[in-house]
């Protein structure tokens, strides 16, 4: 059945929209504003700023929506990564571990943790940026195609409540739009920063620069962007080899070293510290082109296109010296009378452990391509046709397979390929104004995703040719979808939006490899409907109520669906009836401008219930009990966010912007693992909190103070993990970042910065980032 809807959804959206098809209007927030204000809103319509921007936002906003302008980020935020626009928008988390970190940066929203990157939706100028390969820390955003100098604004929208988004939008969707300029300008902007680590065996500094330029004009029809970034970071450590101390066997045995650090694990269980490692540098090179060319007044064309290479390379420290005061990676050590291993590893046995203390090579080139059309006529019918790619054109992973200090040298090795893995978007969109109390947007989505990993063997793991297949593995999605929404303005105060989205969703060609043998999995085949409605009532000039009720369907990802291992001529460990998550939220706010519309205080109660999650844990139901992804049964959720963002309070340039979050998150009912019932949903916070300040003393110079915190958190389904502050931890946070910017001339601009000022330790399974000071100077024309 899989194929049966895709012809005709394409034949009935094309045949309805294509004479008049719409602009999804590049929509911000409630009320105009000037861009170095804080975001504010004031009545139910939006303002429609500019209908040619390349953005998915549907024209009618039925939730919460928040945002954060290019000269907002410019004056409160120490930006080096795209992510860091996000730093402060309510109930928002990015687990950045350090400058450029391009894999685990996952968004976290109001009820989904860190290990859900799925649960979000990530665009840049409608290309769609979020990994949605799989779910967890290894499929995050690619954030490193949009660089801070190129954003001209991102909203957030909250919550599954737009029809015009698959129900990976259950969380959120980020909307990033980067800058078409209306006249020549030049940029260019010089980022150095340093970071002092201490942490176990580790104290050193990290530091690094980057270096962006931009250029970009508009001459009669044809405006043209053109973007350059080199990132240059050194990171700290992110993982530490570890032994329980209840490994060790008492003996005389092994070489005797010294420097071990004692600790305690997540679980409180005594262990050593023996060594850093993950301590990665990496060069990011960026390169965006954009193209817009005005084929008439009411018709525009444009194109985006995308380079990312990284190249990274990962080194460790051993903590543990040898009588002789050298380092030691491997092998049997003796510790305080006890005997410990560590492994480097026997190639000849597919089952063998990784090498405890180990080094890796990253070489990856990463391409993207948007091209969009569409009409903004302004009249009774718009459209909008719109296409994305992203292409994995070399993504490479070399790691030994031997120890330190051999590995050092060369040695043997694998090599994990990733070419030909991405994704790609098809959408068409129409919009209906039959009259001024109705707006009605429509259309046809589809996403197909390709994922693509081979393992080989290579005599030397530096630069050797990939040899005999280790394992490999592939797996194919689509999701097509067609959509309709409806907002009425009733009268003057009472508006509602109305809207459903039907899905079709298929999973096919999935494989799993060893070194001798190949076996494929079930197709998947399914449909789901979701509903959606909002209304909106003006209780008065100042105050404006607003409930919203959504469904969401999560589709399992490709690496979630099609897991397991290959033994024995049979695929073991997956789980084929893996059910998509099944999410109903709702959220019921009041919006009080303040100030003369300078400021607004929102309430927002939030509740969602979800079953069938998708959660790796074991099942205890079976023997021996298996670990993998399941369904968890019922999670649910209920919250409270209080957002508050004003301007020229108490003293003319002051600005103040803050946001309380509490969610009760708890695992309502689970089958397959009872332990877990009645417990936090995984890497939940009971309480998030943001808060800023920046202060125009004049026209040249803005001081900025912001804190963020976030409760504790756990990781596991059960709650076990109640040491928060160690390696593989969970733990709340307070940090402190400062900002000073000064405006030198017209062209000329300097900042300053600490982030994390107060020097907070805490973890999200790895440490995250310690003080460190920021500093640019900035060239604009």
């Amino acid at each position: 059945m899989k194929n049966t809807l895709r012809p005709a959804v394409i034949a009935c959206a094309i045949a309805a929209t294509f004479p008049y098809l719409s602009s999804s209007a590049f929509a911000n927030v409630l009320a105009k504003q000037k861009d170095d204000q804080p975001e504010h809103k004031t009545n139910i319509e939006r303002v429609f700023i500019k209908g040619d921007r390349p953005t998915t936002l549907p024209t009618e906003i039925p939730t919460t929506i928040e945002g954060i302008s290019a000269k907002a980020i410019e004056k409160t935020i120490n930006a080096i990564d795209a992510e860091d626009a996000l730093k402060y928008l309510s109930s928002l988390l990015v687990r950045k571990r350090y400058v450029g970190d391009y894999n685990h940066a996952v968004l976290a929203t109001r009820a989904s943790g860190t290990g859900n990157s799925a649960r979000s939706m990530v665009y840049a100028d409608g290309i769609l940026l979020s990994n949605l390969l799989g779910n967890g820390a290894t499929f995050t955003p690619r954030w490193g195609l949009v660089t801070p100098e190129e954003i001209q604004r991102v909203d957030v929208l909250y919550g599954p409540f737009s029809a015009a988004y698959s129900g990976n939008s259950v969380g959120a969707v980020v909307d990033y739009v980067t800058r078409m300029p209306e006249k020549f300008e030049a940029h260019v902007k010089l980022v150095g920063f340093s970071e002092n680590f201490q942490e176990y065996g580790t104290d050193k500094k990290f530091s690094g620069k980057q270096l962006s330029g931009s250029l970009g004009d508009k001459q009669g029809a044809l405006s043209w962007w053109v973007n350059l970034n080199r990132l240059d970071s050194d990171g700290h450590p992110i993982a530490f080899a570890n032994k329980l101390l209840s490994a060790g066997v008492t003996s005389t045995a092994g070489t005797a070293v010294t420097g071990a650090i004692p600790g305690k694990n997540p679980q409180g269980l005594d262990w050593w510290l023996v060594a850093a490692t993950g301590q990665y540098h990496t060069i990011q090179d960026h390169a965006k082109i954009k193209l817009a060319y005005e084929i008439t007044p009411t018709l525009r064309a444009s194109y985006t296109f995308g380079a990312w290479r990284n190249a990274m390379n990962s080194s460790t420290e051993s903590y543990l010296r040898d009588a002789a005061g050298n380092p030691v990676y491997s092998g049997d050590v003796n510790i305080s009378g006890k005997k410990y291993t560590l492994n480097p590893i026997d190639i000849t046995n597919s089952k063998s452990q990784a090498v405890d203390i180990s080094n890796s090579k990253n070489q990856i080139e990463h391409l993207t391509h948007g091209l969009n059309l569409k009409s903004n006529t302004k009249g009774e019918w718009d459209w909008e046709l719109a296409a994305s790619l992203y292409d994995y054109r070399k993504d490479i992973v070399r790691a030994p397979t031997v120890a330190i200090p051999l590995a050092n040298s060369g040695g043997a090795g694998r090599i994990t390929d990733g070419s030909g893995t991405g994704w790609n978007t098809l959408a068409v969109k129409g919009i209906w104004r039959p009259n001024a109390e109705h707006t009605t947007e429509f259309g046809y989505q589809r996403e197909a995703f390709q994922l693509r990993t081979r393992v080989s063997d290579t005599a030397n793991w530096i630069n050797g040719v990939p040899s005999k297949r280790f394992s490999a593995f592939q797996g194919d999605a689509e999701l097509n979808s067609i959509y309709l929404q409806d907002a009425w303005r009733i009268n003057a105060t009472w508006k509602t939006i109305f809207g459903g989205r039907f899905e079709q969703w298929s999973a096919h060609d999935g494989a799993i490899s060893n070194t001798t043998t190949t076996l494929a999995f079930a197709d998947r085949d399914e449909n789901y409907f979701s509903p959606k409605v909002a209304v909106a009532f003006r209780a008065s000039d100042d105050l404006t109520l607003k409930a919203s009720l959504g469904r969401a369907v999560r589709m399992p990802t490709v690496s979630e669906l099609y897991q397991g291992t290959v033994s024995t001529q049979t695929i073991v460990n997956n789980d084929p009836n893996l059910k998509p998550e099944k999410s109903w939220t709702s959220e019921w706010s009041a919006e009080q401008s303040l100030n003369d519309g300078k400021g607004l205080l929102r309430t927002t109660f939030f509740h969602e219930d979800t079953v069938d999650a998708m959660y790796s844990q074991t099942n205890t139901l079976v023997t021996p009990n298996i670990t993998n992804i399941q369904n968890v049964d019922k999670i649910r959720t209920n919250g409270l966010e209080l957002a508050y963002q004003n301007s020229d309070v108490v003293l003319t340039g002051l600005d103040l912007a803050a946001s309380v979050t509490y969610a009760d998150s708890k695992i309502g009912k689970n089958d397959k693992f009872q332990k877990s019932v009645g417990k936090w949903q995984p890497r939940v916070p009971q309480w998030r909190a943001n808060f800023v300040a920046s202060y125009r003393a004049n026209d040249k110079l803005t001081t900025t103070f912001g804190v963020r915190y976030s409760g504790r958190q756990y990781g596991s389904l059960d709650n076990s993990d109640n040491n928060a502050f160690t390696y593989f931890g969970f733990s709340s946070f307070l940090v402190t970042d400062l900002r000073v910017r000064y405006k030198l001339d017209k062209q000329w601009s300097a900042a300053i910065g600490i982030d994390n000022l107060n020097n907070k330790k805490y973890w999200a399974f790895h440490p995250y980032t310690q003080r460190s000071v920021v500093a640019e100077l900035k060239f604009d024309y």
